[in-house]
């Protein structure tokens, strides 16, 4: 496999884990990315960089994240935004696998870009409903702001040095597991 598809496919996995935190912030991020010239988007994902696309991406990202905002508000949109960044990231995984066969690229990104994006929006939504339990909800904006900036350092991270994200998700995801299997089996407390 070539370095520029394997690095394609890190920036893939990257940015559909930053969907897990925000759906649309990555998706504008790629456009940008793209309209620059610093990315290339694979055949059939060229409207990703399109001005059109910048427009509604920049408005449903502003909106998500103001809405994020309003406590009831905020866990209506996991409902919503959970299959919407599962779906977001394989979208984007897809968009970034120049190279390889429709079957092995659909694959990977429906496994890798899906996944990503499902096991990061399903520790927010934890962290959220936490939230809720502990505050009243009142910690919730502190919970959305964390999320949005996760969201805009993953984006820019899976950009720019997408081998270092990957590490840096890895990392969290297995510190993540481990204080779940902490919390579910009984071994420790979540502190």
């Amino acid at each position: 496999m070539e370095t520029e598809t394997l690095l394609g496919i890190f920036v893939g996995i990257g940015l559909s884990a930053a969907c897990g935190f925000r759906v649309f912030v990555p998706l504008l991020a790629i456009n940008i990315a793209s309209l620059n010239g610093y990315l290339q988007l694979a055949p059939g994902f060229e409207w990703i960089g399109s001005s059109h696309a910048t427009l509604a991406f920049g408005t449903a990202t502003l909106v998500e994240i103001l809405a994020y905002y309003i406590p009831w508000l905020d866990h209506l949109l996991d409902l919503i935004a959970s299959p919407a960044a599962i779906v977001a990231g394989t979208i984007l995984t897809a968009s970034m696998i120049v190279e390889l066969s429709p079957l092995l690229k659909w694959t990977l990104a429906i496994i890798a870009g899906g996944g990503a994006a499902s096991i990061i929006q399903g520790t927010t939504v934890a962290l959220r409903t936490k939230s809720l339990a502990l505050t009243g909800g009142l910690g919730n904006p502190m919970v959305s702001t964390i999320e949005a900036m996760g969201a805009v350092v993953t984006s820019l991270l899976a950009i720019l040095v997408p081998i270092l994200c990957l590490l840096l998700l890895l990392v969290m995801s297995v510190w993540v597991f481990l204080k779940a299997g902490r919390f579910f089996f009984g071994r420790a407390k979540i502190k």
